[in-house]
């Protein structure tokens, strides 16, 4: 029997292997999870979400018209040192149907519409949306010493 060749002398030249790129992954999408939340109306609404913005490690973003509440926080089975799942055969469905075209490593950056990082960016938004004087209703009210008070300290 003889071997079959493609008539191709060989060059000497490596090819470069093709890498899958899980393997460069450092687990992007298992540090956070972002939940749809109602798109806001009214002043309490947006409120809501700067209460939402005064915790550590969440943040809110806009993407397609749409309003995402975005949690900084690992999953638990991501493996520290080669950043692979701990629980890959029974990972949820989220997880499943994830795909290297979509993932955050080799996908385009967000499009995100707004990004709010903080609540004081929350609060120069609804300044914007509501008016300057948004948060005076927020504001204690200044209490009209009584009768009673005036004399004391006029006697005083």
């Amino acid at each position: 029997m003889s071997k079959k060749t493609s008539g191709k002398r060989p060059t000497g030249k490596k090819t470069a292997a093709v890498t899958h790129p899980c393997k460069k992954c450092t687990g992007r999408c298992c540090r956070y999870f972002a939940l749809p939340i109602d798109t806001p109306q009214e002043w309490d609404d947006f409120d809501d979400i700067r209460w939402y913005l005064s915790h550590e490690d969440v943040t809110v973003f806009v993407e397609k018209g749409d309003w995402y509440l975005n949690v900084k926080n690992t999953c638990r089975y991501l493996c520290p040192k080669d950043f692979r799942c701990r629980n890959y055969e029974l990972r949820p469905h989220i997880c499943r149907k994830y795909n290297t075209g979509t993932c955050d490593l080799m996908g385009d950056e967000y499009d995100h519409e707004m990004h709010f990082l903080d609540d004081r960016q929350m609060e120069e938004y609804m300044r914007i949306k509501f008016g300057p004087r948004v948060f005076e209703k927020l504001e204690p009210k200044k209490r009209k010493k009584s009768k009673t008070k005036k004399i004391l300290q006029k006697r005083s």
